[in-house]
């Protein structure tokens, strides 16, 4: 298609951070497990400059997937990066192997990994650097402080936080400028609904992990196959659509290790769903 574009999608801006609304996840860049290098370390680096080709330029990382394979394969793809393109890591979750997750939230290792982080993305400032998760054995405000310090000291442009609630946000916006939160979110899963409106009420940019848990919605009669067809779209065109048109800050990023997969999520931008079409998937679950 040769009108296929990210851009359809929409922007979304805050506080100077500006990007397109329909972004690219790269967790699915790594091995099982999200554990050392892909399967095709080649496919990854054509996925990633295909997404900024078709106006992708909002791209989601975590020094903790691989750990650093993502960032590096980014860095491999990307680098020198375009103007407007957006590379957002994380730190807070350190790795043990496949598919093991600890949060750490000491001040000093998140420093460590921001300065890993610039290391390994080759730049000088990170746009936007997120606390992968609040790690309960240590103050929010030693955590979010440390963030503060290192915008402070222009290392990272923007601060971010990730499956968090309402509380915590709140809390954190005493200490430095919230301009994105990410909980898992999807049209069959819509626990964070409370953040979601939270977020929208406050102009914070709203990044949905797993946005494309469709399930039995995708199954032959399910509610998204149905109208997938009433819009010449697939079940997950449709899922990602539904996601951008519940709020003007939800900024989905799926993510893919292949190009024809990239493309038919790109896809999406294209969609505009009417009131009843949302209302129908939005009963559905």
């Amino acid at each position: 298609m040769s009108d296929m574009s990210a851009t359809p999608s929409g922007t979304f801006s805050h506080d100077g951070l500006e990007v397109t609304r329909l972004g690219f996840g790269s967790m699915q860049l790594t091995g099982p497990g999200v554990w050392g290098d892909p399967k095709d370390p080649d496919e990854a680096v054509r996925v990633l400059r295909r997404a900024v080709e078709l106006g992708v330029n909002f791209i989601d990382t975590a020094d903790s997937y691989g750990p650093f394979t993502a960032e590096l394969l980014i860095r491999k793809a990307l680098h020198p990066y375009a103007d407007d393109v957006v590379i957002a890591t994380k730190a807070g979750l350190s790795r043990q192997g496949p598919g093991v997750w600890t949060p750490i939230g000491r001040p000093e290792y998140l420093r460590q990994q921001a300065e890993l982080s610039l290391r390994h993305l080759g730049v000088d400032r990170i746009d936007l650097f997120q606390l992968h998760r609040v790690d309960p054995a240590v103050p929010l405000e030693d955590q979010v402080g440390e963030l503060r310090k290192l915008q402070d000291e222009g290392k990272i442009r923007h601060i971010g936080l990730s499956e968090v609630t309402v509380a915590q946000v709140r809390a954190a916006a005493q200490i430095a400028d919230i301009a994105t939160v990410q909980n898992m979110y999807n049209i069959a899963d819509r626990s964070a609904e409370e953040l979601l409106d939270h977020a929208t009420a406050h102009g914070i940019g709203f990044i949905p992990w797993f946005p494309l848990a469709t399930g039995s919605l995708a199954a032959p009669n399910g509610p998204l196959t149905a109208l997938a067809e009433q819009y010449d779209a697939t079940p997950s065109q449709l899922a990602l659509a539904w996601l951008l048109k519940r709020s003007p800050v939800m900024l989905p990023i799926p993510g893919t290790s292949s190009v024809a997969h990239l493309e038919d999520n790109v896809g999406a931008a294209l969609i505009k769903l009417d009131d009843n079409a949302f209302d129908t998937l939005a009963a559905a679950v």
